[in-house]
């Protein structure tokens, strides 16, 4: 990749560096979220936002069981230690997911049901919630750089021209991010919306 004119600007090199580090994260925190979202096909990722209550504290599912998609409509899950599958089923059905874990002792199934229109076109307003949400983390980070570049002009530690040029780089990256995570969700959506 070409060298960024902030980047190339000494006092405003770690600005740059910690701003495309935040907007990466909100973008793969957005790609995570993605990957949970509920499709007619079985996924693993799909209990991915799965919490267990184990000694204690809060815990990813795929922390303390083997997630498992056998089939396209069925997802397994088999507990590190069998006496929490009380807790791991309870976990599953109060997760929001619209599933139902069947456990036989050894090892839960979760049928996937196919999706009905109106839970996809839920499914949809979801994910516009979740893109909306990421858009504005990314803007803000926007906003904490471009403060950072004014505190810098005010500081006479750049020219007037480094802070417009500056600005508008930081303007692009933005957009960039933005645009990234609007492809995906329109990935998605279709996605979704296939029957």
């Amino acid at each position: 990749m070409a060298q960024s004119g902030i980047a190339s600007i000494t006092a405003l090199k770690d600005v740059y560096q910690q701003l495309k580090t935040r907007m990466d994260k909100a973008v793969e925190d957005f790609r995570t979220n993605l990957a949970a979202a509920r499709t007619g096909r079985a996924s693993v990722h799909m209990l991915d936002t799965v919490r267990v209550p184990y000694y204690g504290s809060e815990m990813p599912l795929n922390q303390v069981a083997t997630v498992h998609a056998p089939e396209a409509q069925l997802l397994t899950v088999q507990p590190y230690d069998p006496s929490i599958m009380g807790e791991i089923e309870k976990a599953i059905r109060s997760a929001g997911l619209g599933l139902n874990p069947q456990n036989d002792g050894k090892i839960i199934r979760i049928p996937v049901p196919p999706l009905t229109e109106e839970r996809r076109k839920d499914m949809v307003k979801h994910l516009h919630k979740i893109l909306e949400d990421h858009r504005t983390a990314v803007r803000n980070v926007r906003r904490d750089g471009n403060d950072a570049i004014k505190k810098a002009l005010k500081d006479k530690k750049i020219t007037e021209d480094e802070e417009r040029r500056a600005m508008e780089e930081i303007q692009k990256l933005t957009d960039d991010e933005i645009k990234k995570m609007e492809e995906m969700s329109k990935q998605k959506e279709k996605e979704l919306m296939t029957v």
